[in-house]
């Protein structure tokens, strides 16, 4: 059965990167404490007391400029019941639309948002005050599913109490699949990705310029145009919503040429991978360091969608996973749903920062995955490791020789540093090593080391961390090394044991036959060998 670098390598007809689901918080910034609202309502809106009343007006003129907008347009509105799927209704609505651009239909439902609750207070004088802070409450929300002439199928919801939230749903696919349809490129969808395109560089390039810039000009063109509580006043006053990223979803979609090679990769990766939700896998696939108190649960599960199972790895509130798409393609996904995981804060500045965090993600998810795969090197790659060899730049790189008790130890020590982010250094390995010599850091001196890393370096095993003196292992360079190391553990050290005369007691009965018919073999080969005697014939 082919390896999963194999099959990525040999089968694999159309890869993309690109953002796909996006959801963004709408928010004003002067309105989200009660002395916040108190002075919006007193002093730009000019009302005596900050009553709750004034705000129960605000959302009943929102309201009806709604249903003087729906019906202006001729737009339906439709009431979400509890429990109804809010996506079928709106596809099942947008298959009916046919304009280039607007508003599909409005959806209404009631949900819980962090809206302000006031409470009533008498001061001293005997006058009437309120107190106002967010709390939980069930209000309406008034969901716009728009037919945009850039990003295709989206929604804006915006909340119809203070302090006005609003939600934006948006689909970088769908964005991709716009521009090259005004390029004229052709191209097949993949439900909401991509099958085939007849220029992959040009939709490449196409799904790598998508940026803030585009998103902002949609929610720029779009706010205005629809129903909103504020007044143009209000946003002119400087009560202007402002996006925050809520969601981000990052994938890398790639495409097989027949649907069984895909199936047969997603089994390998099944079978392979069920271990890498250990946190020292988690550390490696996130690039995050983990430590005891990282608050996470971290767990690899496969779940199960009707005969369709899909692969998710978490870390703290993100998670990447991978399925197999409408049978033809991988994809690898991260989603993030909280950049602060990544010691980032969710303003929209911070888009290409974290596409560019997903895209890590997904490639170390893969590159770990075949390193998890059957590790079977070819000769060419074992002779380069094991003999002499030069660098394209003219540098001599020594061998590393096979069965060589120093090079075993090398190996079985980077093992250890797989899963280890921020790499390790001269000191860190050669304690290792050290230990599997069985000999101390004094007999294994630095310059040793120096000599060894190397020796790894110009193989192409390791890479120096810029700027620092830190060290990490290159794809190659971990299936090397778990492939050394798999070789120590199953041939060499076994053999060593039987070797060196271990009692027969304490080896494997199966080892014990093997060796014994390999002896026989052995003596068999030995005696007819032999030149026998030819007798002499008489004269």
């Amino acid at each position: 059965m082919p390896t999963v670098a194999e099959l990525l390598k040999d089968h694999v007809t159309l890869e993309v990167e690109c953002i796909d689901r996006i959801y963004l918080n709408g928010y004003i910034p002067s309105l989200q404490t009660g002395g916040n609202l108190v002075t919006f309502l007193t002093k730009h809106r000019e009302q005596p007391i900050p009553s709750p009343a004034l705000l129960g007006k605000i959302s009943e003129e929102f309201r009806a400029d709604v249903k003087q907008f729906a019906t202006e347009n001729s737009i339906p509105i439709i009431e979400f019941k509890r429990g109804q799927r809010k996506d079928e209704i709106a596809l099942e609505r947008r298959r009916e639309f046919t304009a280039h651009e607007g508003v599909v239909f409005i959806g209404v439902a009631q949900e819980k948002s962090s809206a302000f609750k006031a409470t009533k207070k008498k001061t001293e004088g005997g006058f009437i005050n309120f107190h106002w802070d967010r709390q939980s409450v069930a209000v309406n929300h008034y969901y716009y599913y728009l037919e945009d002439r850039e990003f295709g199928p989206a929604f804006i919801k915006v909340c119809s109490y203070a302090p006005y939230g609003i939600r934006v749903y948006l689909n970088g696919h769908e964005w991709a699949k716009k521009q090259l349809a005004h390029a004229g490129i052709p191209f097949e969808s993949l439900d909401n990705g991509f099958k085939s395109c007849a220029d992959p560089e040009r939709l490449q390039a196409i799904c790598d310029s998508l940026g803030p810039e585009q998103i902002q000009d949609f929610f720029d063109r779009w706010l205005p145009r629809l129903p909103y509580p504020l007044t143009p006043q209000d946003r002119a006053a400087g009560y202007q919503p402002k996006l925050s990223i809520w969601q981000m979803e990052i994938s890398l979609t790639q495409v097989f040429a027949k649907p069984t090679q895909g199936r047969q990769f997603f089994e390998n990766v099944l079978r392979d991978n069920l271990d890498l939700g250990r946190p020292d896998h988690v550390q490696l696939v996130f690039g995050q360091q983990i430590r005891k108190n990282t608050p996470s649960r971290f767990r690899t599960r496969v779940i199960q969608h009707g005969v369709l199972p899909s692969l998710h790895l978490e870390y703290k509130h993100s998670q990447v996973k991978q399925y197999f798409k409408e049978n033809h393609a991988l994809r690898t996904e991260t989603t993030i749903n909280d950049p602060g995981d990544f010691h980032i804060n969710k303003g929209l500045s911070n888009f290409d920062y974290l596409q560019k965090i997903g895209r890590n993600i997904n490639r170390r998810l893969l590159d770990a995955q075949q390193t998890a795969s059957p590790c079977g090197l070819s000769q060419a790659t074992v002779d380069h490791v094991v003999q002499p060899t030069v660098t394209h730049d003219g540098q001599r790189a020594p061998g590393l020789r096979l069965g060589d008790s120093r090079t075993r130890a090398l190996f079985l020590a980077l093992v250890l540093f797989i899963h280890v982010v921020q790499g390790f250094t001269n000191s860190s390995l050669r304690s290792q090593v050290a230990t599997f010599l069985g000999t101390t850091v004094t007999s294994y001196k630095a310059n040793q080391m120096t000599y060894d890393l190397r020796r790894l370096r110009l193989k192409g095993l390791i890479v120096r961390l810029p700027g620092t003196n830190r060290y990490i292992l290159t794809t190659h360079g971990r299936r090397v090394a778990l492939f050394f190391a798999k070789l120590d553990g199953r041939i060499f050290g076994q053999a060593s044991w039987a070797i060196d005369a271990k009692p027969e007691s304490a080896m494997p009965k199966s080892l014990t036959r093997a060796l014994h018919q390999v002896d026989l073999a052995i003596d068999d080969l030995l005696r007819d060998s032999v030149l026998r005697t030819v007798p002499r014939t008489a004269a």
